[in-house]
């Protein structure tokens, strides 16, 4: 449990042994908790024998006061973060590898651009950049052709139902969320009623019934706030600009981050080194559907400085 910027917010620290290099954890998002995801990412990913991975509940998360999950913006999650890469940098002296995922990604990557002294490296699975160019392709490229290829009339009547982007509420963000997990876009594999009882199963075995509700209540109220904020996200106009290496990952089966992203992404945030890597066989969550590979780039990554 740690204080930053006046919230409280829990921090689970997790290595074989001391000593080992710093990894921070920025889950996606918005409004998503991770603590309760610890042991997937140790049993897929096994990032605690070569390093410290702390895993971190960001405001409103999890457990978090209503009050807490009211105060979360997109600013107020980038001015956290930067305090948590301070406080993680000072508490082991060494400097952190910043492991984020979509949502967490792109915080990740404007974050670092401040946190010079505190990152050594970023991972940047699936970032969100451009919110409209996303929407198009999950929707317009994706599921709307595949309800025509496979004259699916339950998903073209799902896909009324959701309507055009922008999606910003809770309700269509889910939807949407749905139709893509479905259809293997998200982890591969997994069909969406899969992936939430496997997320109900793991909030109720970190933090009982009632905490598992409260999860899912500042879950909706995070959603509420920064779904307005996120469909104008747009990387591009400002883009950030590091002093530490980036390693991009994409899922070659993601239908969120059309090809054009891929390309032009790392393109536009200056960085000393980067890598860009589209593994097949993965979807928006690449690091669970190839963990071996992702886990290779943090070994790669740890010898950086």
């Amino acid at each position: 449990m740690g204080r930053f910027s006046g919230s409280s917010q829990r921090i689970r620290l997790c290595a074989e042994r001391e000593g080992l290099p710093p990894i921070l954890v920025v889950q996606a998002g918005p409004g998503f908790p991770l603590l309760h995801e610890v042991k997937k990412f140790q049993q897929r990913l096994n990032l605690e024998k070569d390093f410290m991975v702390s895993y971190w509940d960001q405001r409103g998360c999890g457990i978090a006061s209503r009050q807490d999950a009211k105060s979360v913006s997109l600013q107020q999650q980038l001015d956290d973060l930067r305090a948590v890469l301070h406080w993680l940098k000072n508490e082991t002296g060494q400097t952190v590898i910043a492991f984020g995922i979509s949502l967490g990604a792109t915080l990740a990557l404007q974050a670092s651009e401040y946190e010079r002294d505190s990152v050594r490296a970023v991972v940047a699975i699936s970032p969100d950049a451009h919110t409209a160019s996303s929407d198009a392709a999950a929707v317009s490229s994706f599921l709307r052709a595949q309800s025509i290829i496979a004259k699916n009339r339950r998903l073209s009547a799902k896909l009324m139902k959701l309507g055009d982007p922008p999606y910003t509420t809770p309700a269509a963000f889910q939807l949407r969320a749905s139709l893509l997990a479905d259809l293997g876009g998200i982890e591969r594999g997994k069909k969406f009623n899969a992936l939430l009882r496997e997320t109900l199963l793991g909030l109720i075995g970190t933090y009982g019934f009632l905490g598992m509700a409260k999860a899912m209540r500042n879950m909706n109220l995070i959603q509420r706030k920064l779904l307005p904020q996120l469909a104008s996200l747009d990387l591009f106009t400002d883009p950030p600009r590091l002093l530490m290496p980036v390693h991009y990952i994409f899922g070659e089966q993601d239908p969120l981050i059309p090809a054009e992203i891929v390309k032009q992404l790392p393109e536009a945030i200056t960085s000393p080194e980067k890598t860009v890597i589209l593994i097949s066989n993965a979807g928006y969550m690449v690091h669970f559907d190839q963990p071996e590979v992702v886990r290779s780039i943090f070994l790669s990554a740890r010898h950086e400085k």
